[in-house]
């Protein structure tokens, strides 16, 4: 199983100036690729703003602390943000999560359309996403 870096998120109540921010400033463009399809009826309804490097991405999502409470998750990617990493097997990710006593919430595809993502805590509370494309 393989993990590699996908995206920075960033929870915001300023998306548009955000995202104009890292364009103009930090000549950042909005990515040619991948870009995630939202899922606006399944808990999550917020602006999301993208940017990239050429090879990470950043989202600037609109904050919102009730998105774990509407979709029964106990981890809420989008109050805080998050850093997330896409990976080649999410159900064998999980069952080493699960080997290590991690817990974790499964968001399946409420967020993104096409994307099985988790979502965990590290040590100190910084959420982490792990997520698999349906189509790989």
């Amino acid at each position: 199983m393989k993990l590699k870096l996908h995206h920075i998120n960033l929870a915001t109540e300023k998306v548009e100036e955000m995202t104009r921010f890292y364009r103009d400033v930090l000549d950042m463009p909005v990515p040619t690729q991948d870009i995630p399809v939202l899922e606006k009826k399944k808990g999550y309804a917020g602006d999301v703003g993208f940017v990239w490097d050429g090879a990470v991405q950043l989202h600037l999502a609109e904050k919102d602390v009730m998105a774990g409470f509407r979709t029964g998750q106990i981890v809420n990617p989008v109050a805080r943000g998050h850093i997330a990493y896409r990976c080649d097997d999410i159900a064998a990710f999980k069952r080493e999560l699960e080997v290590k006593g991690v817990p974790y919430s499964d968001w399946g595809d409420r967020a993104v359309a096409g994307w099985h993502q988790i979502f965990f805590y590290d040590p100190d509370g910084n959420v982490i996403e792990v997520h698999q494309r349906k189509d790989a």
